[in-house]
């Protein structure tokens, strides 16, 4: 289990916990200490197995678009078990929700001890290119390796999008931003090429409001901005149509950049399609025409409550090769 600590105390214990049983990687008493005190005050993720402290991961922002991994460790006893895996992934997350591009780390350089050439390759594993090395950042026998990755990338967004349901900032989002979202949205595919989706983006605060008091609460309350989906049943292929399957499709990609951009969202369709229709009533305030349905809102805006990802299967619980095993 990955949670995310907010006790400064309980980050402390943990680190000291875990760092004191890695002494191949953490001899330097002084610099040991240093990492510990810092903790308290930096993102902080641990991991248990059966509530006992398996590692820990800290971040800490060295630039107005970088994150550093500040230290992690995993107890030897845990090694190989997927850990450091999870530890990195739920940090990867939140520095691509906090709108961060780049995330570096600094190790001792391969070939210099077994133990560095370990943490060296598990670096690469996950995604970390080397960038350079500094032979005298620490010392002469510890030539500093500086790895970083690009959290810009479709994969990396993929990984760090997750619904967000809590309040926004009051902070506008830029009309430009918008432009992108939205171009990102009917730039998805549709079946034949039909393009039954279209959008209607609404930033004008009467509008927001109208459409807000149409909604139950706490359902898009603060949203700065709101992307209202439009769908029209246009058959194709067969005469069957595929407008559900459009429609998805730009929603995703919509995600996908709302994220990429440094806000949060969440895909609201059942509330606003369920027995009430709030959809027709959001229709008739927006002048939509009778051809088109309201299927979606999502609502646009810079998070100010703290969420971490749900709990998810495993990859080897959802996806199989060649044939349906297990």
């Amino acid at each position: 289990m990955i949670r995310f600590i907010e006790d400064k105390n309980e980050k402390q214990k943990i680190a000291r916990e875990v760092l004191e049983a890695l002494t191949e990687w953490f001899e330097v008493e002084e610099s040991r200490e240093q990492y510990i005190r810092e903790s308290a005050d930096q993102p902080f993720w641990a991991a248990f197995e059966n509530d006992v402290p398996a590692g820990f991961l800290c971040l800490k922002q060295t630039g107005d678009a970088t994150m550093e991994l500040a230290v992690m460790g995993v107890k030897k006893d845990f090694h190989r078990n997927g850990y450091g895996r999870r530890l990195f992934a739920a940090a990867k997350d939140y520095a691509v929700q906090k709108g961060f591009s780049f995330m570096q780390v600094k190790t001792v350089r391969s070939g210099m001890y077994e133990d560095y050439d370990i943490t060296n390759e598990f670096y690469k594993s996950v995604g970390f290119r080397e960038l350079e090395v500094l032979a005298d950042y620490w010392d002469e026998a510890n030539p500093c390796q500086i790895y970083v990755m690009n959290l810009k990338s479709a994969i990396s967004t993929i990984g760090a999008r997750h619904s967000y349901r809590g309040k926004f900032s009051d902070e506008k989002v830029p009309r430009k931003d918008l432009e992108t979202i939205a171009r990102c949205g009917i730039d998805a595919p549709s079946g034949c090429n039909k393009q039954t989706t279209d959008l209607i983006v609404v930033d004008d605060e009467e509008t927001l409001d109208k459409i807000k008091g149409l909604i139950d609460p706490p359902v898009a309350q603060t949203a700065p901005a709101m992307i209202v989906v439009l769908s029209q049943r246009i058959n194709a292929y067969r005469d069957k149509c595929f407008a559900t399957q459009d429609y998805s499709a730009a929603i995703e990609n919509m995600l996908l950049a709302i994220v990429e951009l440094g806000y949060q969202s969440c895909w609201y369709e059942g509330h606003i399609t369920d027995d009430d229709r709030i959809c027709d009533k959001i229709a008739e305030v927006l002048g939509v025409p009778e051809n088109y349905d309201v299927v979606c809102i999502l609502p646009v805006g810079k998070a100010t409550d703290d969420f971490h990802a749900p709990s998810k299967k495993s990859f080897d619980e959802r996806v199989r090769f060649n044939r349906f095993e297990g």
